[in-house]
């Protein structure tokens, strides 16, 4: 394009009309991009504006008083719920409550004004250079995830004031040209969130030493004329609360995401647990601030800026969750060598910055460590130990190319619809995989949790009608045969147990080995099946939602025994086992057989040998058997999952063409490293 527009000569047609369509595309790039920043800034605000009034804007409903102002009599600090500075308090004193409904719109709107102030400025601090691409799409881009994230969600709802400290800084930091100004907005930040002063030794260490020093002044200077203004909230918020230590809730709660409170809900209290915190935040915040002033030098302020606001995270006394905006912004550092792995770092942030944490981890006991700090853990790592690349490093610009097989030609010229995913030939980063697949299956579980209003009691009367539909219709095709073999396997023990115990395990062990024999053995087969099962699982979600279905197990008047949940008691609203984890009334397609369908023909189709296809093709018989034989589906229910895993596997043929025929690389063949680039100047 560059050569295009640049060299002095006339385009050919081919040349100006390949030109004229990468500009136009990117225009509707564009163009949709910031429509999905409007569309998910309306929903934010609709959201709050819609909640009752008592329920919304909690935070500053608190700040502002019965009397019309700020707790004009009394301490800020009475009822614990203002978690502030006393010089925020003091900012705040003006605001009325003459016009409260008026005040509600806003600071709504304002909040919202203020996330995208904040999103065109990330986009103007890119470390240059970058593509026009880049320059075109980072602002619509950056907003869109702001406006998803946990921190501003929270703030736009409880109508708090954490935007502002970033925002400031981040102008003080790439907007401001004079260093006075400079100085100021991030001395402001900081008296507004303390732990901000952490930012004075990033710029005192980077040569910008007046601006540190001005930063210095202005947090003294404010926090002085607060104190003048307010001397007994000066006192409890910096002596008594020891920088607002246990204002706004107990120290050991989830929301408190730095490591004090980490430390506390390991159960460690007392001087043990304040000199631990004392030491490691002091160790985080050295590391970090090196980091980021290595950074910061190599070209990457923003990247330095996000790293030393992570480190301020953890050092904080309590960092609730809309203050934990500083974990977004290290998004922009580059991490990893090949370009499969680049993806790792951006993903595994946006997941956690804008998905409840028990989506990213399991259930399990041994994980709520991990779980219940998961920002924190995030933080901490960003600062200290995830090796971003320098922009010296000829990885930076270019990585290491994916290796892709050859296209296979498909027999309808339209296909694929999509030919830029094409087969790849190496392994996908692995612990990519594991975080999109445990996303995707906490999505699953969503979704079918809320198909019937989130409890079994909210759609019994609806999927029993549906059960009874599907009963009527089997037995118009003369396939209505659950409750005889439930009855015959019942009286046969051994039977009964085999059925039980295949029901039970092998639902997950045999796609999750399958998949994991593909990832390893041959990843090009794996990337093909594993499309081909995503499709058909989010093809299933929509049968839930559609048409919630009661199992004959959970049908009163059917009389078909549970042989694996035990006896229901239909008399309770919520009857039946795992009523409070899933929903029982996803039945219609059956992904137990849908899901043991796709390991049979996966298998059939890439075992090499006779008896490994056989035996592969056996699994989704004995999973029909075992699903109607307990009285967990009807026979529709398995035709239902044979449809949708049908679906997968066309969907997949095609939106990306038929299945490649090199399964892996060569034994031999490793990748060749890039080249080195010039190093970047400046």
């Amino acid at each position: 394009m560059a050569n295009a527009e640049h060299s002095g000569r006339p385009a050919e047609a081919f040349g100006a009309t390949a030109v004229g369509t990468a500009r136009a595309r990117l225009r509707a790039a564009r163009l949709g991009l910031w429509l999905v920043a409007a569309v998910l800034a309306v929903r934010q605000v609709a959201v709050v504006l819609n909640t009752p009034r008592g329920e919304r804007l909690t935070d500053l409903e608190t700040w502002v008083g019965p009397d019309g102002v700020l707790h004009v009599k009394g301490s800020l600090y009475d009822s614990t719920q203002f978690t502030g500075t006393p010089f925020g308090g003091l900012v705040l004193k003006p605001l009325t409550r003459a016009a409260e409904q008026a005040l509600g719109w806003g600071w709504t709107f304002g909040t919202l004004l203020l996330v995208v102030a904040l999103g065109l400025v990330v986009a103007r601090a890119l470390p240059q250079p970058v593509s026009r691409r880049t320059s075109l799409l980072a602002a619509p881009v950056a907003i869109s995830l702001l406006m998803l994230s946990l921190p501003v969600r929270n703030t736009l709802w409880l109508g708090q004031t954490s935007i502002i400290p970033v925002l400031l800084v981040l102008l003080g930091c790439f907007v401001a040209r004079d260093w006075r100004a400079a100085g100021a907005l991030i001395g402001l930040a900081a008296a507004l969130q303390p732990t901000v002063l952490l930012f004075a030794a990033l710029l005192w260490f980077t040569g910008r030493r007046r601006v540190a020093a001005a930063t210095g002044a202005t947090f003294a200077g404010v926090t002085a004329l607060a104190w003048a203004a307010l001397p007994h909230d000066s006192y409890t918020y910096w002596v008594h609360h020891m920088a607002g230590v246990g204002l706004g809730g107990a120290a050991d709660a989830l929301g408190n995401q730095s490591l004090h409170g980490a430390l506390l809900r390991l159960g460690l209290s007392g001087p043990l647990e304040i000199g631990l915190f004392l030491a490691l935040g002091a160790a985080v915040a050295v590391v970090g601030v090196r980091r980021s002033v290595r950074y910061a030098r190599d070209g990457q302020l923003l990247l330095a800026v996000a790293l030393t606001g992570c480190a301020a995270i953890a050092v904080s006394p309590t960092t609730w969750q809309h203050q934990l905006l500083w974990v977004l912004l290290a998004v922009v550092g580059r991490v990893g060598k090949r370009a499969s792995d680049r993806y790792v770092w951006p993903v595994a942030v946006i997941l956690i910055m804008t998905l409840p944490a028990k989506m990213m981890l399991p259930n399990m006991a041994a994980l709520y460590p991990l779980r219940d700090n998961a920002v924190l853990l995030a933080a901490i790592a960003a600062a200290t130990v995830v090796p971003f690349l320098s922009r010296t490093s000829p990885y930076y610009r270019s990585p290491i190319p994916t290796e892709y097989a050859a296209p296979v030609p498909a027999r309808v010229r339209q296909v694929p619809l999509l030919p830029f995913l094409k087969r790849v030939l190496t392994r996908p980063n692995l612990l990519l995989e594991l975080l999109l697949i445990r996303v995707t299956y906490a999505a699953y579980q969503q979704v079918r949790l809320a198909a019937t209003g989130g409890s079994n009691s909210a759609g019994r009367v609806r999927a029993e009608v549906h059960g009874q539909q599907v009963l009527d219709l089997e037995r118009f095709l003369h396939i209505d045969i659950e409750h005889a073999v439930n009855h015959w396997i019942v009286g046969v023990g051994w039977l009964r147990d085999f059925f039980d115990f295949y029901y039970e395990s092998f639902h997950f062990v045999v796609p999750l080995t399958v998949l994991a024999v593909l990832y390893w053995r041959r990843p090009v087969d794996y990337r093909w099946a594993r499309s081909a099962l995503g499709f058909a699982t989010l093809l299933a979600l929509v049968g839930f939602w559609l048409y919630p279905l009661a199992p004959p197990r959970l049908m009163p008047a059917l009389g078909v025994i549970d042989t694996v949940h035990g006896v229901q008691d239909f008399s309770k609203p919520d009857y039946g086992t795992l009523t409070a984890l899933t929903n029982q009334y996803a039945a219609m397609p059956s992904l137990h057989f849908g899901w043991s369908l796709w390991c049979g023909l996966v298998i059939a189709i890439v075992a090499p040998r006779w008896w490994m296809k056989v035996l592969g093709l056996l699994h989704p018989f004995f999973t029909v058997s075992a699903i109607v034989a307990t009285g967990n589906h009807w026979v529709l229910d398995a035709a239902g999952g044979g449809v949708v895993v049908g679906a997968g596997f066309g969907l997949a043929y095609l939106l990306m063409g038929p299945r490649a025929r090199s399964a892996k690389l060569p034994e031999n063949r490793v990748p060749a490293p890039a080249e080195k680039e010039p190093t970047p100047s400046g």
